[in-house]
């Protein structure tokens, strides 16, 4: 299993030395994230300033819980937590279904819910339990036939449906791409996860160009086609599956989503069709970024993040704060971070002991990767706003708590890992 990598040796865990544990504490993997958070932190006092309701001091509070909880969370072995996976992972779509009758509406989105001490954002904790059953379900397995992808498919659909009718086209995309680099991890055929990837390319050919279906879905057949045993059936399975994604595209785009999401995919494409209202954002994020010049404007000295002239820019928007008040320089150096981190994460999925521990690092690696290149391509205009925040950067108790426990199981699979063996 897992040929795409060379794993692995022998089940069981090891112990090291204490000192070389207690490193762990300074160790890369949580420092980069700590650190992001400080530098965003400062970056949300100078878009809220002396605002009683500012959040910078919470946000880098969060941080530091988030970082020891990290260092707390690597000691345990993630073997002895299967037992717990699916109890985790029906509690999270338990938390899902009632915030469709007890969540907290924002901004025509209702995503929270609140148990009275604190609220929390559910969809959040479905991105990490949806890794670790995915992880547990596709253990030793190879994906080789249609019968091996319906029990994964089954895990992911669940808690798809009930993110995507909140509505939260962000998490949703969110959980589709962590799930199709998870299959492909598992020596799932590329074509496979290029059928499954280009529903979204047959969706919008649908809605926008609809005669070139004509030649494109012939061309997913083919994909299948060359890509099965059964050659005849599979190609005439994922044709007809594309076609029913073409059927229910408009019942989506009408019932799913919500006007301000509407606007938001169709304003993406000419911002200044709608420039007070669907494309203000975009608008005002390129100009802040733009005129941070090569060093910037400052800390705290961004004139239109000072001004809040980009509404939510603390949650989704924080990276043309960065942009503005540390020029390209700052961003240049958080972009060199953040891409320290993955390929640190990708070099652990490839060491880690076991397919079980391989896969969840590789599926937390997709989902920070995703919501970094997605939350920048946003920020910066080559991409719609979709609500995906910028990880350990972006405002939000429950994505950064959570982020961090993710980071914190990785430090736990890397401790455990086989170059570390003694």
């Amino acid at each position: 299993m897992l040929k795409r990598i060379s794993l692995f040796n022998k089940r069981g865990f090891f112990q090291k030395k204490d000192k070389f544990i207690s490193g762990f504490l300074f160790s890369p993997i949580l420092l980069i994230p700590l650190f992001l958070v400080i530098i965003s932190g400062f970056l949300i006092k100078s878009i809220q300033g002396v605002n009683l309701a500012s959040n910078y001091s919470s946000h880098i509070l969060t941080g530091l819980l988030g970082y020891f909880l990290a260092f707390f969370v690597s000691y345990i072995p993630l073997e002895r937590l299967r037992n717990y996976l699916l109890p985790f992972y029906f509690c999270t779509l338990v938390s899902l279904f009632l915030i469709h009758f007890f969540g907290i509406s924002i901004s025509g989105a209702q995503r929270w819910l609140n148990l009275g001490i604190f609220s929390f954002q559910p969809s959040e904790v479905a991105k990490l339990s949806t890794v670790l059953t995915l992880a547990f379900v596709l253990d030793k397995k190879i994906i080789l036939t249609i019968r091996d992808l319906v029990l994964p498919l089954l895990v992911v659909i669940f808690p798809w449906l009930l993110i995507f009718f909140q509505p939260d086209l962000g998490t949703s995309l969110v959980l589709l791409v962590l799930t199709g680099v998870m299959l492909y991890w598992s020596q799932m055929p590329i074509e496979w996860i290029l059928i499954l990837v280009f529903c979204l390319v047959t969706s919008i050919l649908y809605l926008n160009l609809p005669t070139f279906l004509i030649f494109w879905i012939p061309f997913i057949g083919y994909l299948a086609y060359r890509s099965s045993k059964k050659k005849v059936i599979f190609s005439g399975l994922a044709i007809s599956f594309h076609l029913l994604v073409a059927k229910i595209t408009p019942i989506l785009w009408e019932f799913g989503l919500k006007e301000y999401q509407k606007a938001r995919l169709v304003s993406f494409v000419d911002p200044n069709r709608d420039p007070l209202d669907g494309g203000y954002h975009l608008i005002q994020s390129k100009i802040a970024i733009g005129s941070g010049g090569l060093f910037g404007t400052g800390l705290l000295n961004g004139k239109l993040t000072n001004l809040q002239f980009i509404p939510e820019q603390h949650t989704d928007f924080i990276f043309s704060a960065l942009g503005e008040e540390l020029g390209f320089i700052g961003c240049t150096i958080v972009l060199f971070l953040f891409f320290f981190l993955i390929k640190k994460l990708i070099n652990i999925a490839k060491i880690a002991r076991s397919d079980f521990e391989s896969l969840i690092v590789i599926g937390i690696t997709a989902t920070f990767l995703f919501q970094i290149v997605i939350n920048l391509f946003m920020t910066i205009g080559l991409g719609p706003v979709t609500g995906i925040p910028l990880p350990f950067m972006s405002y939000g108790r429950t994505s950064l708590v959570i982020n961090f426990i993710s980071v914190g199981f990785v430090l736990s699979i890397l401790k455990r890992s086989r170059s570390l063996k003694s």
